[in-house]
């Protein structure tokens, strides 16, 4: 499989929100770029993320509204993140065991890299996989 680095250079770049925009606004991105989750960032440093859960759980379900209410109102503060040393493999067991659907990649100086997706990681077991299959299959057939 690629390393998390070909993952991420071969992403468009990271969609951000800031703590005190809108969640109204962060929708807005959320659909504009067909994504589930933006990184919030506060003067360049990741200090959450927004996901269409936490719009789900902390504004629908408790009746508020989301052009009158900040991103850091609702945002998840906790947030797991990888180094560009992880395995795509190590990704998907933290992703189960934390229960959470985008991981935020850090660099070496606590600087965003990007932002993966269980999408992003499925999709490259599945190539990786379709590729073993088809290496296989050409060593059989000579």
């Amino acid at each position: 499989m690629r390393p998390l680095k070909q993952l991420i250079d071969a992403k468009p770049s990271t969609v951000t929100v800031g703590p005190d925009d809108t969640v109204f606004s962060a929708l807005t991105l959320l659909a504009q770029f067909d994504i589930g989750a933006l990184l919030v960032l506060e003067q360049g440093k990741l200090v959450g993320i927004f996901s269409e859960r936490d719009y789900a759980r902390k504004i629908i379900l408790k009746g508020k509204a989301s052009k009158d209410t900040l991103v850091r109102e609702i945002m998840s503060e906790k947030v797991s993140c990888v180094t560009l040393k992880q395995s795509v493999e190590e990704c998907m067991a933290l992703m189960t065991d934390k229960r959470v659907r985008h991981l935020p990649v850090i660099g070496p100086n606590e600087e965003v890299l990007g932002i993966l997706s269980i999408g992003d990681l499925v999709k490259e077991v599945i190539s990786d996989q379709k590729f073993t299959i088809e290496q296989l299959v050409s060593y059989i057939q000579n």
